[in-house]
């Protein structure tokens, strides 16, 4: 989630493909993609709902946020609006996602000088959201990897949390 042109559909191709594209092409509605990764012992297919930026997507990206389990709120960091305009996307996600959710405030283009946005406001707007904070570049692929395995391997540990309180729910019914 985030602002038009702030890399989130760089971040998922730098993730799943191991490159960068540096033609701006802006995601019109939703993308969508699926990647198989290895969590410990478990093969895990991911999908991801690469979700536009412009408000005029509104309509159709209110759609996916009914089962997301984990959603990376991304900013610019050479672009202040788009770290001004993080509550209204928290806003949003909170309106219309109707299930448990892993979030974290991504601080993309952190390659990209001057920076707009430093680090420590970062950290603390994460912390007033109760967020974990990453800094990235899709550009140069930093802090990319370690971003999406925290992000999958905090999902896993929900979704084991929650399969644990169903069993224990159903052996209370049984008795």
């Amino acid at each position: 989630m985030g602002d038009p042109n702030v890399g989130k559909s760089c971040l998922i191709k730098r993730y799943c493909e191991g490159r960068f594209i540096s033609e701006y092409i802006s995601t019109i509605g939703i993308d969508y993609g699926v990647k198989t990764i290895q969590m410990e012992e478990l093969e895990v297919k991911v999908n991801f709902w690469d979700i536009a930026g412009d408000s005029v997507y509104f309509e159709i990206r209110n759609e996916f946020y009914k089962d997301t389990h984990g959603v990376i709120l991304v900013y610019d960091t050479s672009n202040k609006e788009t770290f001004t305009n993080l509550q209204s996307w928290i806003d949003e996600l909170n309106t219309y996602c109707q299930s448990e959710t892993i979030s974290f405030l991504v601080a993309n283009k952190v390659d990209q000088f001057p920076r707009a946005v430093t680090r420590k406001e970062g950290e603390s707007m994460a912390e007033q959201l109760g967020l974990r904070y990453f800094e990235t570049s899709a550009l140069t692929g930093e802090g990319v990897q370690s971003m999406f395995n925290a992000l999958f391997a905090e999902v896993l540990k929900m979704l084991e949390g929650q399969d644990e309180q169903r069993a224990s729910k159903g052996s209370k019914d049984e008795s």
